[in-house]
Formats: C-alpha cells, sequence, structure tokens
C-alpha cells in the first residue's frame, strides 16, 4: 500500500439529507517502475490522507480504491475514477513536485511534498523509515491515542516489554493482529522461509539443523545505490551475501519458537543476490521422517483459512508470484529429507501486500481486499 494516495469527494443532498463520501485509490499503473520503496499511507474519517517519506521500489497497489463514508466504514472495489493527490511527506523533499523526485508521476499531480503530516486527522500510518528512524519517530510524535502504525522496519519485530507491537505475520498472528494498534511487518526473506516451515513447528517436528538457500531480486536491495546494485554488476550475475548472519534469523526462530517452544536448532542460511528484479525463490532442507502424504496435509490444514499461502503438488517458480500476494509452496521427500521449496514477491508478500494485508485485519476488512492480484507473467 506504499506509494501515494489519489482522493475524490462527493457532496450529495437527498430529501434533506446531506451525504459526504471520499474516495482514495492507491495503484501502480502496468510497466512503471516499482517506485516508492518507504511510504506510509495515512487516512482519517474526514477523508483526508496522506503519503510519508517516498523512496523507490515499494509498489503502488494497482485499482485499490477505498471508499469513506463517515465513521472508518472502509471498501475496496476494483475502480479507476478521476482524483487528485492530498499530501505527501518525503525526507529532503519538502516544497518539491513529486514528480520531480519520481519521475514516473509526470503528469498525474501538481501536488509538493509538504513537511510534517498531521498525525491527528489521520487513522492509520505506514512508518516506512529505517529500524533507527522508526523508534526515534515514535519516541518524538506525540502518537493519537486512535492513531494504527503498520511499521516497516525492522525495529520493533521482535518481542520486547518495552514495546507492545505484534508480529505481522498474519498466518501466524491473524487474531493478535485484529486487536492490536501496533503492528511490526516481517522482513521478505523471513516471511518466505517462515511460511515454509509453521506446519512442521506446529506439529513439533523441527528437530533438526535446518538448511536454506534463498535468492532475491535486485528491488530487495533497496533504492540506495552501491557497487553491487548497477545494471553491468547485477546483470548476468549471482552471488551471496551475509551468510549465516542475515538480519532476519532472529524473527524466523523466534515464530518458530512461538509455536514449537523445544525448538533449539540451527538454522543455517545462506542469501543470494539474484540477476532478476522481483521476488524470492527459497529452498528449505530438514530432516523428516513421516510419509510426504501425511506432511502435505499438515500443511493443507495449516493455512486451510489463508487466503494467500497455497500448497501445490507442482514444482513452482517465481513468475507464478510475481506481482501476486501470494506465497507458493511445494514439498518433495528423498529418503529422510524433506525438501521444502516456497516463493513470493518481495515488494507484495514480503512487504506491502503483507502491509495492506495487516491494515484490512486491522481495520476488520475481508483480508483480501485490494490484494486480488494476477501474476503479470501470464
Amino acid at each position: 500500500l506504499t506509494g501515494k494516495g489519489i482522493l475524490t469527494g462527493q457532496h450529495t443532498k437527498t430529501r434533506g439529507q446531506e451525504e459526504l463520501q471520499f474516495t482514495i485509490l492507491l495503484r501502480t499503473p502496468a510497466g512503471v517502475d516499482h517506485l516508492l520503496h518507504t511510504a506510509e499511507v495515512l487516512f482519517r474519517d474526514n477523508g483526508f490522507m496522506g503519503v510519508f517519506n517516498l523512496e523507490p521500489f515499494t509498489p503502488w497497489f494497482s485499482n485499490l480504491l477505498l471508499v469513506l463514508e463517515g465513521d472508518i466504514a472502509l471498501s475496496v472495489v476494483d475502480a479507476m475514477p478521476d482524483v487528485h493527490l492530498i499530501f505527501i511527506t518525503g525526507r529532503g523533499n519538502s516544497g518539491q513536485y513529486i514528480h520531480e523526485v519520481h519521475r514516473g508521476l509526470y503528469g498525474e499531480t501538481d501536488l509538493q511534498f509538504a513537511e510534517e503530516p498531521e498525525l491527528d486527522k489521520i487513522d492509520l500510518l505506514f512508518l516506512c523509515t529505517d529500524a533507527e528512524e522508526s523508534r526515534q519517530f515514535m519516541q518524538s510524535h506525540e502518537i493519537p491515542e486512535h492513531l494504527k502504525i503498520i511499521d516497516f522496519s525492522r525495529e520493533f519485530r521482535l518481542k520486547s516489554d518495552d514495546d507492545t507491537f505484534i508480529y505481522g505475520l498474519p498466518e501466524l498472528n491473524r487474531r493478535a493482529i485484529c486487536k492490536s494498534r501496533y503492528v511490526a511487518n516481517p522482513g521478505n526473506f523471513a516471511t518466505c522461509i517462515t511460511l515454509g516451515l509453521l506446519p512442521l513447528a506446529k506439529n513439533l517436528m523441527l528437530c533438526d539443523d535446518i538448511y536454506v538457500h534463498a535468492i532475491i531480486g535486485s528491488t530487495g536491495t533497496g533504492h540506495k545505490a552501491s557497487s553491487m546494485t548497477h545494471f553491468s554488476w547485477r546483470n548476468n550475475n549471482v552471488s551471496i551475501y551475509k551468510p549465516f548472519v542475515h538480519q532476519h534469523l532472529p524473527e524466523i526462530r523466534e515464530s518458530l519458537t512461538q509455536l514449537q517452544s523445544s525448538f533449539r536448532s540451527d538454522i543455517h542460511f545462506i542469501p543470494y543476490r539474484g540477476n532478476f528484479t522481483r521476488g524470492i525463490f527459497c529452498t528449505i532442507m530438514v530432516k523428516n521422517k513421516v510419509a510426504l502424504d501425511e506432511l502435505n496435509q499438515l500443511y493443507i490444514d495449516y493455512y486451510a483459512e489463508d487466503s494467500f499461502t497455497h500448497i501445490t503438488p507442482d514444482n513452482i517458480d517465481l513468475k507464478q508470484v510475481v506481482n501476486t500476494n501470494k506465497c507458493l509452496i511445494h514439498l518433495e521427500k528423498h529418503g529422510d529429507m524433506l525438501l521444502i521449496t516456497s516463493c513470493i514477491d518481495n515488494l507484495l508478500k514480503g512487504t506491502s501486500g503483507q502491509a495492506v494485508h495487516n491494515m484490512n485485519l486491522l481495520f476488520n476488512l475481508e483480508e483480501t481486499t485490494g490484494l486480488n492480484l494476477k501474476a503479470t507473467a501470464y
């Protein structure tokens, strides 16, 4: 849900009764680079909204239309109304035209970046800053009691007596998210790997070391340039980084331990930089003596009520999930070795789509609202 908000309003009067209706659209036009890595969409029952800290690579959502009538009664429809943007703030961009920073927006708005968001006028804040900045923001701003926050950084993902954030993996914490005020959006690698292992943890089957290889597209690096992000290095190239010490390992372990308190095994994780743009493809290996048919049924049962995680009998590939909020999982047995393959779009299920999913749960919306997206490859 990061990127931009577009709002139109309509005032009608029928038989002496007045009605004020607002419509907000958030979208990514097909073919436009996936801009807006860190953005916060803010909206309030009076129809005002805004976006905070726009940076490239977390996409808008196609045809996501939020209709606000009176109190937070939201419904999402697939439509493209005439729209205009209310306000956006961005780091160091105050006063600039939005299209000067995000050139893919040229012709869509003449709005300029605002300096500060007005927290008392909104109901939801997507906090999309770096980890340290998220905590500084929480400490330096007076947060209205009604305001709900979804934080994209890793600052609040691990449980702490000092924080009241709920780890925002719906397949693990759906009920807690529904009742919460603050949600910590999970990491993209953590999402893909944890979803591949949760059914085993639920059934107390994680008794041996876990071996994970996962490759991520270039958008997983973010927007900041480095010697390993420019095209001439990344194209036709593959490399590893942060082997065994990736920053998502603690949240993976904490999620698994939540379901299997006895889990003490090591997780050997090798992340790869891929020579493609979007997606995470993950292979997990762990010893397990249970028959494959029974394991498949355990996974199907665990995710039976989840809208976005699916178990498939066929081998999977990235093109099935790019531009969707899905996680696909496939199981194979080779002797006592279980091979779990999982894949997601790192920008959607791994970041923004999961944030929208959490938003839907926070506001008691149908959880697929705005997220019925089709893979772009087919």
